[in-house]
């Protein structure tokens, strides 16, 4: 039952807060730092009473080590959020962020499939900026080099995500798994480092409070409509991070995989579908070696073959 509840958690909480972001994005497409924040800023409160008992429970896995994966982890939340600053389409941007691979060295072909299905949509994309910018030449390789530093800020997002994947197991297996203690610390300790972007998030808040109003039912209160979108993102946010917990826990790796696979990939149909993003027949094509190379990764065909292997044998022994 709690499988079930788990996956979906999954898929209610982590599709629908795609839907969410892009409405945020759509409307302001710098509103990556504000969004950032907000998540990050709800998931630390919530660990800080829930988790740490207030402040009394002492971490498992020393400070130090945290403050390592803490840095990585801001790092890459922060730039792949902003890198929609950059003309950067939510289909590809989500196409970036499904890969959560690249530090095997031994998985030479999956490796080698993500990274081509990754430069065949980006090159599609790289067409599409050239035929929707309208103006003279000079605007037109103005936006392109203003969408190159985008998909440069993903790539270097998603190499940084890898690294983090490293040491993230590497303290896993020194210190035994504490994945909800690395949630909350993650979140909380990287709270200062938001002040950085303090004058950004307040302009953005400005924005949000301009924004039109909608009445709430449940209140019977009208609010600005940016701020019930952020409110809905953080929620489907926090439901989405508490599913993948709950999966990790609950059920085998090869679930986990397949489950969370699955998610993006319906996460993008959706983006692509309800929101009229341009997707051409490329994109499919890059799409489908993406996700392909990643199960090949995971092993994921192995591990069927031999389970109907396994289920063959049993079925011999019994006839």
């Amino acid at each position: 039952m709690n499988n079930i509840f788990a996956v979906l958690l999954v898929f209610v909480g982590c599709c629908s807060n795609v839907v969410f972001l892009e409405m945020l994005v759509r409307e302001f497409p710098g509103c990556g730092n504000i969004v950032t924040f907000a998540q990050f800023a709800f998931i630390a409160l919530e660990g800080f009473i829930f988790e740490t008992n207030f402040g009394r429970k002492k971490p498992a896995i020393p400070m130090s080590n945290y403050v390592i994966m803490v840095t990585m982890f801001f790092t890459v939340s922060v730039i792949n959020n902003y890198a929609l600053n950059f003309n950067i389409a939510m289909p590809l941007h989500m196409i970036f962020r499904s890969v959560s691979l690249l530090y095997s060295l031994s998985k030479y072909l999956s490796v080698a499939m993500v990274s081509l299905g990754i430069f065949i949509c980006t090159i599609m994309s790289a067409k599409q900026v050239n035929v929707g910018t309208k103006g003279s030449e000079d605007q037109g390789v103005y936006a392109f080099l203003h969408w190159l530093i985008g998909i440069a800020m993903l790539t270097f997002a998603l190499l940084m995500s890898a690294r983090m994947g490293i040491f993230q197991e590497t303290l896993y297996k020194q210190y035994g798994k504490h994945s909800k203690e690395a949630l909350f610390y993650n979140h909380c300790l990287p709270l200062p480092g938001f002040l950085l972007l303090s004058s950004d998030i307040y302009n953005h808040c400005v924005l949000f409070s301009q924004s039109t109003p909608v009445e709430v039912p449940v209140i019977g209160q009208a609010v600005p409509v940016l701020w019930l979108y952020l409110l809905l993102n953080i929620i489907t946010q926090y439901v989405c991070i508490r599913g993948v917990f709950i999966l990790t826990t609950e059920c085998a790796s090869l679930t986990v995989t397949l489950v969370v696979t699955l998610r993006k990939f319906i996460s993008l149909i959706i983006s692509i579908l309800f929101f009229n993003n341009p997707f051409t027949a490329w994109h499919w094509v890059g799409t489908g070696v993406v996700f392909l190379g990643t199960l090949i990764y995971t092993e994921v065909w192995t591990s069927i073959c031999t389970a109907l292997r396994g289920s063959e044998k049993l079925e011999k022994k019994n006839t």
